[in-house]
């Protein structure tokens, strides 16, 4: 398998991933950061997998049910066909409380015909570190490893297990199932109970796309990745995650792999005001809580990132036993990116509470506590944005003055005076103002070269950076402005390459960059369609979407030559960004006014 040609089901307390033709790769047991369960995605010999084998008169097609994230990996060869839908229960119990338990099931819908296949199910429980031993008992299968770590893994079938376990051919004459859990459970799962967990399932996605705002133009596109968006989500403390996966490389063969499991304040602040125009706020009101909980006193310092649980110390550590995807390692856990200094965060963060408070003006709780935030971003932004830092990018080298820094810090400022207004707060309004013309006026001054005719990555350089194009959308530019057109046109000629955009060109601590970071070109369309070059816009857009796996998810990053999906994934980055260029190019089908949601 030459791309990342996976779809992705989760329940928002976990996730899988599962190839075209049906392999489970990936999955963490009970949540999304947990040791995998199923890791080949990592190493292809001794990762594990759940997946089903046919002989070669099979051919595979794989989609989800139209509206949902239910999986289907269809097996047919004209006259014997079966499916396999894949997915994680959600959805309401009695109580109103959300039913969303650590495990899949795999539901074997026969079609036609007398198909046959073998399960092979090799689960490799904490990440492969030693040896998983699985027995066969009277109710279920169970998975266990219980030398350095105790970890087991439940699976529950109306096939034989025997002949499961073994890797026989099994017959499908009628619909069967697999469960698979990280709990034993109290009752016996039947088939009736399998198909109803489906149905329920079933339903819930699709009345949670029902309240989802639709567009004219590129809806399915847009619900696709607002849906995946919401299996980023984690409800038991409302962080956002940047990708269900650790370790994929940017480059083949390349060390930059990083482990996206956790909740950057920032990628998740921008999925918060994309799923927010999209009409949700309930998960909105989730990550609200999350950061409200992890800045307990008011002068707390905010990290660029925690763990899901709200986790402050993110050790990053190798897995030296695994060969890596591709053979790209090493393998990690843990981003020592936590530690770094990214005075960007604070402008994000308060765009995001300006936008729900725009949004949801009435039924906004915790306001109290957001105006208090608000306050202490300020504060913070008054007392450092004159200081160097890492970056959007998380230069791992020294500090400087990056622009997009500069310009997030004036958005901080700019967005807590916009809010102020809304909530009546008056007092603080001509010395936040003083200090937003302050802020404003320096990067006027430093970020513009004139022999780049651009706004460059930062002070000092004539080194180009798409972050720059998010000057205009944060309202620190007008589109039309002069210097905007022209940081535009410059970037499109020097970042560039076939429609897809470098981050940067200039080296950082690993060389020179060698493939397109996607959420970039979607920054870049959206860009031209501002500046007024909508055709070239919307054509750049079409050929970007095209390059989507085939079930239309982004990775964070593309090949430039191949158009290999690269990068962890599914990436939030990419979608919301997805999700706010389409919205750019097309037009509300419904009332322009956001509508509550219950999900």
């Amino acid at each position: 398998m030459n791309n990342l040609d996976y779809g992705v089901i989760g329940n928002c307390r976990s996730a899988a991933l599962v190839s075209k033709n049906g392999s489970m790769d990936w999955c963490c047991l009970p949540q999304f950061d947990s040791p995998s369960v199923f890791g080949k995605l990592l190493d292809e010999k001794i990762g594990g997998s759940f997946g089903f084998e046919v002989d070669d008169s099979y051919q595979m097609q794989q989609y989800y049910i139209e509206n949902t994230v239910i999986l289907v990996t269809r097996f047919s060869n004209g006259l014997d066909t079966f499916e396999v839908r894949d997915f994680m229960p959600r959805y309401h119990n009695n109580n109103g409380s959300f039913n969303a338990p650590p495990e899949f099931i795999r539901y074997i819908k026969y079609v036609s015909g007398k198909p046959v296949l073998k399960a092979i199910y090799n689960p490799k429980l904490e990440y492969a570190k030693e040896e998983t031993k699985t027995y066969v008992k009277n109710d279920f299968v169970v998975s266990l490893t219980d030398n350095e770590a105790y970890d087991t893994l439940f699976m529950y079938t109306d096939f034989d297990k025997e002949k499961v376990i073994k890797g026989e051919e099994l017959e499908v004459t009628s619909d069967h199932f697999f469960l698979v859990g990280y709990h034993e459970k109290l009752f016996v799962p039947t088939l009736k109970m399998a198909f109803l967990e489906h149905e329920r399932t079933k339903v819930y996605w699709l009345n949670w796309l029902e309240r989802t705002t639709s567009y004219k133009k590129y809806n399915k596109q847009i619900a696709r990745s607002a849906m995946t968006l919401k299996l980023l989500s984690y409800d038991k403390t409302g962080a956002i995650l940047a990708a269900i996966t650790t370790s994929l490389p940017e480059t083949i063969g390349e060390v930059r792999n990083w482990d996206y499991r956790f909740c950057w304040i920032r990628d998740a602040s921008m999925v918060i005001k994309v799923m927010s125009t999209l009409g949700h706020k309930n998960i909105a009101k989730r990550y609200l809580n999350f950061i409200i909980n992890l800045i307990p006193d008011k002068d707390e310092k905010l990290q660029i990132m925690y763990g899901i649980n709200g986790e402050k110390k993110l050790t990053e550590t190798f897995l030296d036993h695994l060969s890596g995807y591709k053979d790209s390692s090493p393998v990690r856990i843990g981003n020592a990116a936590y530690k770094q200094k990214q005075n960007d965060i604070y402008g994000i963060l308060m765009d995001m509470i300006h936008q729900l408070l725009v949004n949801f003006n009435n039924d906004i709780e915790n306001g109290e506590a957001l105006w208090n935030i608000t306050k202490g971003i300020v504060w913070t932004v008054d007392k450092h944005w004159q200081e160097p830092d890492k970056g959007i990018w998380e230069f791992r080298s020294e500090d400087q003055h990056f622009t997009f820094s500069k310009v997030l810090c004036w958005t901080a400022v700019d967005k807590a005076i916009k809010v102020a207004k809304l909530l009546g707060k008056t007092s603080k309004l001509a010395r936040w103002q003083l200090l937003e013309e302050a802020i404003k006026a320096d990067i006027m001054e430093n970020a513009w070269s004139d022999s780049a005719q651009a706004f460059t990555q930062a002070y000092g350089t004539d080194d180009l950076d798409a972050s720059v194009l998010l000057m205009e959308s944060y309202g620190f530019i007008d589109a039309k402005h002069p210097k905007f057109v022209s940081t535009v046109k410059a970037v499109g000629r020097e970042l560039s390459y076939e429609g897809l955009l470098y981050r940067y060109k200039n080296q950082d601590d690993f060389g020179l960059p060698s493939s397109s970071f996607t959420i970039c070109t979607f920054w870049y369309i959206n860009s031209l369609y501002k500046i007024g070059e909508e055709k070239k816009a919307v054509d750049h857009f079409e050929k970007l979407l095209s390059y989507s796996n085939h079930l239309g998810l982004f990775s964070e990053d593309l090949d430039f030559k191949t158009k290999r999906l690269l990068g962890n994934f599914p990436q939030a980055y990419s979608h919301l960004a997805l999700i706010e260029t389409a919205i750019n190019l097309s037009k509300t089908t419904k009332d322009e006014k956001v509508k509550d949601v219950l999900f």
